[in-house]
């Protein structure tokens, strides 16, 4: 099977204090402590506001090797400019502000859409297009960056792997075969989203990897899941990982993915209103070996 990273998306939470995190336990040191028992964390803050070249660097050095970053886009580009004109330099910018500081711990981008935004083709065709492919790339665009940037970036880079990239969405307008074909034809990652039924959950295949966020099983951010629901999901992942998919899937295209001998897997618990998040990614991961 592809590799199966599972983890959480942030980390930094106060109800976690002294139920996942233990007593006395400094905030510095909640990273350290999150990294030791989960192979991977999705960095939510940077969708936010764009963060600072010491804050991935330090984030680098707090955790041990081999883990993974998943890094979520900056919503200035999907919510405020809706990938629109300006984006170039906002993807500069983002490239800049010190994610490539994170070396072989970036993982995948995760790039969400708002509610409202309505599948358009050509709008999503020229974002990934701008997308870089690998670390070279993303630092020439970094390169790039806005003149109000200086003093604040980080261009430098030691490696040169591959990075991914996928695609959160939450408008039923996207139920359009096309959509699945643009996303394969860049070799996007439609992301799989629970979301207690609030947002579309569509399972298409549309690149080497899949990119899971589970945001709740009955209510959204605060319900964890039962052993039924860990077991429904561990099954999934090992279809995917395997390279294929389940016999269930909840497909917007009848056109078959292409095939794969395995698939790699990125699944972050988002429901943590409940502290239920990070023993909930544990549990998935006891399921699946």
């Amino acid at each position: 099977m592809g590799k199966i990273y599972i983890g959480i998306s942030g980390w930094r939470y106060r109800p976690w204090r002294g139920v996942f995190y233990p007593e006395g336990l400094t905030q510095s040191r909640e990273l350290e402590f999150a990294s030791r028992q989960l192979p991977t964390i999705e960095l939510n803050g940077s969708f936010y506001s764009l963060q600072r070249p010491s804050s991935y660097t330090a984030w680098y050095e707090a955790t041990p090797p081999g883990f993974i970053f998943s890094h979520k886009g900056n919503r200035y580009l999907t919510h405020i400019l809706r990938l629109g004109d300006g984006i170039e330099p906002a993807m500069a910018n983002v490239m800049a502000s010190g994610v490539l500081a994170l070396g072989e711990k970036l993982g995948p981008f995760l790039w969400q859409l708002p509610p409202n935004f309505r599948f358009d083709a050509e709008r999503l065709e020229r974002f990934f297009r701008l997308l870089p492919r690998d670390m070279q790339e993303a630092q020439a665009l970094a390169r790039q960056h806005e003149p109000r940037m200086n003093g604040r970036v980080a261009l430098d880079i030691d490696t040169n792997h591959k990075l991914r990239h996928a695609l959160e969405i939450r408008h039923e307008g996207f139920n359009d075969p096309a959509f699945v074909a643009l996303l394969r034809k860049y070799k996007v990652a439609l992301v799989v989203a629970d979301t207690a039924g609030k947002w579309p959950d569509y399972e298409d295949v549309t690149a080497d990897f899949m990119y899971i966020r589970l945001h709740g099983a009955e209510e959204l951010y605060a319900s964890g899941y039962d052993d039924a629901a860990l077991d429904h999901w561990a099954a999934r992942i090992r279809a995917w990982a395997s390279g294929s998919q389940p016999s269930d899937a909840k497909l917007i295209s009848d056109k078959p993915p292409p095939r794969r001998a395995n698939r790699d897997v990125y699944c972050y618990f988002d429901n943590d209103i409940k502290v239920r998040a990070p023993f909930d990614a544990q549990h998935l991961i006891a399921r699946l070996g």
